[in-house]
């Protein structure tokens, strides 16, 4: 505070003198401005309180040097008084007095001892009197003032009365009046220097202080006392106090004399009633700073790195989840990450850092973002980066996204160079936060996914695998095949390289990208699938064939590790191409590099295929057509060209083919259909959303129209039937129409998919939707909403599930938290299986709150293999996987999907800056010109000849400069289900029928020819129910052959009875099902009878992971994704193969006059009819 005067000048009037007033903030008296300069003012006290300290140490050094000088032999008495020395009563057992009451102190030492009394005297007397508020009694009580007086009034007696001058005086006990000055002194310095958190260091300090006084006051005491006595020095006093405080006592010195003696009693009487209390304080202290973690040390800060993590709430789930994904990275081992959370630590939590592993890296602070002293002790301004994460688990969604945002404007305003990470839920919330250097919209991801899984199925199990970090280790102990395989190829992730620094690209500069991409797969197994120029920020995925490679190219790639941890083995490489095509290549587990492909090893020679005379050209998209269209395959592989052949190379740009497929399609359904345009949408929901071109109605659609199940005055229609769909219905059942579904339309929409292959959308929605939501979907086609929820069976009959393909169940807000942890996703799942018993053909795809529930929706209580995997889960969290949960059925079918598993994306950004922006391409969020976008294509048998995954990718190459990046492959599996069996034995029942007597005539009946292809025989004999039968019948006499103690003819009739039991169970669930829709005046036709249900829907279906075959309890299929496989990976009937197709607009400008004249000879893939059937 100010003392100066604040002169205010005023004028009334002319005729009035000018006035100057003086007003003063404290009264202008002597003792106010004394009290200001020795009491008030922070920086002129601290140093009265340093100066005072120095007086009170100075006296207890000078009273150790008088008793070092003091030599009672020598005589002892008043001063200038006759010295008697008294050794010849030493052996008395009287006190000699006289030794306790006069000491020797020279002049000299007198005077400066009598100097310093004097200024602690004066300066007692004025603090006395500042400070003095009414009650006299009350200041002079004081133990400090009655301790100054006792040390200096004698000192000033003796100036007035010189024979007092060797007078005994305990001088020691200035050592209190010095632990008092000194606890004011630090608390004005923490004042002055506004520190805050210094109780405990403030506890610690006073404690020490209290020790010292205790043992000082004891050893000059006893010391004194003793004079009387045995005459102990100064350090066998300090020696006996020590032992006697520390309660060891060897009594090898011990006082001799009862004075002495009572000061060792009053001495440990003090003690024992002080220092309990000193450290009473000190523990909680103690405990509380352990509550809120202390503080990240600012020397550590500034030597060491560290990242902080802000959460509203700390759970188990979320902390593994970061720290084993942050430590994954070799360069991030030496961090430390610092949790500022605002709730106390959980008991979970505290025991997880207490593992040494975690405790010497991880600091929890219990702290708010929004105190600057909290940040301050997380030394935010310090920090290498801060992430900040919802609390996704709140019933309100939208008051969690408004906690983060005011946390990340006070990380950014607190340390405006530490670089953001932000987690957000709702999409309009990301405009708040665009100021961060990474930020991952929840929702916008969430449906985007949820989406893509209904047309590239198990899209969110691709996704998860490229954002975790994962070394492949995975299930390479397993015995079964498919788990190594898949296990191998889940360490696959997306990596960067400057091209010019790269001994996997440096080769193909001045190549086209596409040319690039097949080579370097071909020769070291890793998949190029985008650039980014060094002029340009934008990633591309996939530019195309016209794209040249240049040196300053960033190339990213996908690969089971990096390049620079890549070793380069070549003599290997040169012994595989001696070898020619000897044998069929084999997936052995893992090794330095992905096994080289022995076929695409030999680049782009022309090779003799099998069985190509009699496949029309037509059929496959991978199919070679001859000019008139009616020719067969040519024999070979076109060569993938170093440069872009612009006649011919790149399919028909799609906004040429629009009209093409209008009339196709009038022609076919024969009346005039409503005609699409492509443009934007018009409304977007929120702001900062990505624009798409998408399919649009020429005009917006009344909202009535949207109402699915009622009809209006422009249409009546009142269920999914009546309004004709070509397509099957995709059905989302959602919560509320929040701003997030927009997302799920808008891939669905997208210019790029072809009108013949829309799929009508119908959101399921608990709510009504609000007037917004409507009008920002209401200019897309086939889209329709109806209010109704997923466990009420004549909502999901009349939204049209039985036209369905897709059902996607999101995960309910309401439901998100519980009082339980991870009951969450209780209703959910057992609504999910009701549905999967009452439509058994129906796709379901499920979002789930915890990942660890997704062991529920597969759950069968006497599966042993299911049983199998969750010991195999168990293992693999035990050596430490990122991926425990990647071996369940559901995961890796891609049928369930929890959105935390996407954490790791923003995890990864840190050392990946790029892994957003590639995701939100893949994921179709964001539309860059000139990149591509993920799709998928099925392989049929017409597809059987190219064999291999390697010539698969120089197939694509050369035909439509498609980058494959991974297959969906789904297997036939017997599982056991009566007895435990060993997991290896389950694997060798897998159905593989081509050896087998009884299956070859079946075959030969039907005309099949057998396919060396493995599981193309289960799908073909899965066509003709006979057939099935048969292989049933093989499959039962193999699995009886290990148990010769039960008899056929029991087990036949086990079977017969278990069969009954089945179809009794299925026929009330028809009937059910049945009895509703005649209820409700639907049309029974569409409905599948449960107990009709052919072979083929249920071995081509992938439910969940609960892929049960309702005719037989043993047989199942299963499902996964293989990320970048090798190129000697050999391809199966019904693979899905994952494709990054070009943008068909990026060289529209460019190529508009030959566009037309080149569609005519363009291969299979660039005609859209044929573009059509790779789509799901």
């Amino acid at each position: 505070m100010s003392t100066g005067p604040h002169a205010e000048d005023f004028s009334v009037d002319s005729s009035f003198s000018q006035v100057q007033v003086e007003f003063y903030v404290n009264e202008n008296t002597f003792k106010e401005r004394l009290k200001l300069f020795f009491i008030k003012n922070q920086r002129s006290s601290l140093r009265i309180r340093l100066f005072n300290f120095s007086l009170k140490l100075l006296t207890c050094l000078l009273y150790i040097v008088r008793v070092l000088l003091d030599n009672p032999e020598e005589g002892i008495g008043c001063w200038e008084c006759e010295k008697q020395n008294y050794t010849a009563f030493n052996q008395s057992t009287n006190i000699n007095w006289s030794h306790i009451f006069w000491v020797d102190r020279k002049t000299p030492l007198w005077a400066v001892q009598v100097s310093i009394a004097l200024i602690s005297f004066l300066e007692t007397m004025l603090l006395t009197y500042l400070s003095y508020k009414g009650n006299i009694w009350e200041q002079i009580f004081r133990i400090s003032f009655i301790l100054e007086m006792i040390n200096t009034v004698p000192f000033i007696i003796t100036i007035f009365w010189p024979p007092l001058r060797n007078l005994f005086i305990p001088v020691f006990l200035n050592c209190w009046l010095a632990k008092y000055a000194l606890e004011n002194m630090i608390n004005d310095l923490h004042r002055a220097i506004q520190r805050t958190q210094s109780a405990m260091f403030n506890q610690v300090l006073i404690l020490i202080c209290t020790l010292l006084c205790l043992v000082f006051t004891g050893t000059c005491g006893i010391q004194h006392l003793e004079r009387a006595g045995e005459k102990l020095s100064l350090f066998k006093s300090f020696y006996f106090c020590i032992v006697t405080f520390s309660t060891v006592g060897y009594g090898d010195v011990t006082p001799k004399i009862w004075p002495s003696q009572l000061l060792v009693v009053i001495m440990i009487c003090v003690a024992l009633v002080v220092l309990p209390l000193q450290f009473e304080e000190l523990v909680y202290l103690w405990m509380e700073r352990q509550k809120s973690g202390g503080n990240y040390s600012r020397h550590r800060a500034q030597t060491e790195k560290h990242v902080v993590l802000c959460v509203s709430s700390l759970k188990i789930d979320l902390l593994m989840d970061f720290l084993n994904e942050f430590y994954a990275h070799p360069r991030l081992q030496d961090y430390y990450v610092v949790i500022l959370c605002p709730t106390e630590m959980d008991i979970q939590v505290r025991r997880v850092l207490q593992i040494p592993l975690w405790s010497q890296r991880v600091i929890y602070l219990q702290g708010s973002a929004l105190k600057d002293q909290d940040l301050m002790r997380a030394k935010m301004d310090n920090g290498e980066a801060c992430f900040i994460l919802s609390s996704r688990n709140e019933v309100d969604r939208t008051a969690a996204d408004h906690q983060t945002i005011l946390r990340a404007w006070a990380v950014k305003d607190f340390a405006p160079n530490c670089p953001l990470y932000v987690q957000i839920l709702k999409p309009e919330n990301k405009f708040h936060v665009k100021f961060a250097d990474h930020v991952v919209c929840e929702e916008e991801c969430k449906y985007a996914m949820l989406a893509l899984n209904c047309v590239c199925p198990a899209t969110s199990t691709l996704i998860t695998l490229l954002v975790h970090t994962s070394r492949g280790q995975e299930g390479q102990e397993s015995p079964e095949q498919w788990q190594r395989m898949y296990g191998r190829c889940s360490g696959n992730e997306v990596y960067h390289i400057r091209m010019g620094d790269s001994k996997f690209f440096m080769e193909y500069e001045g190549k086209s990208f596409t040319y690039a991409a097949f080579h370097a797969h071909k020769k070291y197994g890793v998949c190029l699938i985008g650039i980014r120029r060094e002029e340009n920020k934008s990633i591309l995925l996939n530019p195309g064939p016209r794209h040249i490679m240049a040196a300053s190219d960033t190339c990213f790639y996908i690969n089971i590790t990096k390049e620079e941890n890549s070793a380069f083995i070549f003599k290997q490489e040169e012994k595989q191409k001696k070898k020619g095509f000897a044998g069929r290549g084999s997936y052995d587990g893992p090794s330095r590099l992905p096994v080289h492909s022995i076929i695409a090893s030999m680049g782009t020679v022309a090779m003799d295929l099998q069985n190509t005379e009699c496949r029309p050209a037509n059929s496959s998209k991978l199919a070679l057509p001859a000019e008139n269209g009616s020719g067969t395959r040519r024999p070979s592989i076109a060569p993938v060209l170093e440069l872009a052949d612009t006649s011919s190379l790149l399919p028909c740009d799609l906004l040429s083919d629009q009209s093409e497929d209008e009339m196709t399609q009038s022609d076919e359904e024969g009346s005039a259909v409503v005609e699409y345009v492509k443009g934007y949408p018009p409304n977007s929901p929120y702001i900062g959303s990505s624009p798409t071109l998408c399919h649009l109605l020429p005009e917006k659609a009344p909202f009535c129209c949207l109402r699915l199940d009622k009809g209006c005055k422009h249409n009546s229609f009142e269920d999914a039937k009546a309004y004709g769909f070509k397509n099957k219905l995709i059905i989302v059942s959602a919560e509320t129409a929040g701003n997030g579904l927009y997302n799920f339309i808008v891939p669905l929409r997208a210019y790029y998919r072809s009108r013949k292959e829309l799929n009508p959308i119908v959101l399921l929605l608990d709510n009504k939707p609000e007037h917004h939501f409507l009008e920002a979907i209401c200019c897309f086609p086939m889209v329709y909403y109806m209010e109704g929820t997923i466990d009420n069976l004549d909502s999901l009959l009349q939204c049209g599930i039985i036209y369905a393909d897709n059902l996607v169940v999101v995960d309910k807000e309401s439901t998100m938290s519980a009082e339980e942890d991870y009951m969450a996703d209780a209703k959910t799942i057992v609504n999910v299986q009701t549905m999967f018993r009452l439509f058994p053909s129906l796709s379901i795809i499920t979002e789930l709150t915890h990942p660890s529930n997704m062991r529920f929706m597969q759950f069968r209580a006497k599966d042993s293999y299911s049983l199998a995997l969750s010991k195999l889960e168990k293992r693999e969290r035990e050596n430490g996987s990122n991926l425990a949960f990647m071996f369940r059925l559901p995961f890796a079918a891609g049928r369930v999907f929890s959105i935390s598993m996407l954490d790791t994306l923003l995890y990864q950004s840190f050392v990946k800056d790029y892994m957003i922006s590639i995701t939100r391409l893949l994921l179709g969020l964001d539309t860059t010109p000139g990149s591509g976008y993920l799709c998928a294509m099925k392989i049929t048998e017409d597809d059987l000849w190219i064999r291999t995954y390697g010539r698969l990718f120089q197939k694509l190459c050369s035909s439509s400069a498609e980058i494959p990046i991974g297959i969906y492959r789904t297997e036939s599996h017997m599982f056991a289900t009566s007895e435990p069996h060993d997991i290896r034995a389950q694997s060798q029942i897998s159905i593989n029928v081509e050896d087998c007597e009884d299956t070859k005539d079946v075959k030969e009946h039907w005309g099949i020819k057998t396919s060396h292809h493995r599981n193309s025989c289960s799908s073909d004999q899965s066509e003709h129910p006979l057939l099935r039968r048969k292989s049933m019948q093989w499959a039962r006499r193999l699995s009886r052959k290990g148990n010769k103690h039960s008899s056929k003819t029991a087990e036949w009739i086990s079977q017969q009875r278990l069969s009954l039991y089945r179809r009794s169970e299925r026929q009330e669930l028809s009937e059910l099902v049945k009895n509703r829709m005649k209820h409700l005046g639907l049309p029974t036709t569409g409905y599948e009878d449960v107990a009709n249900l052919t072979a083929s829907d249920v071995m081509n279906r992938v439910n969940l992971g609960y892929l049960q075959d309702e005719m037989n309890d043993h047989q199942n299929t299963l499902s996964y994704v293989l990320i970048n496989p090798p190129p000697d990976t050999r391809l199966e009937l019904n693979d899905i193969v994952y494709l990054i197709r070009s943008d068909p607009l990026a060289h529209v400008a460019n190529d508009g006059h030959s566009r037309k004249s080149s569609c005519s000879n363009k291969l299979g893939s660039g005609n859209p009819e044929t573009r059509d059937e790779t789509q799901l």
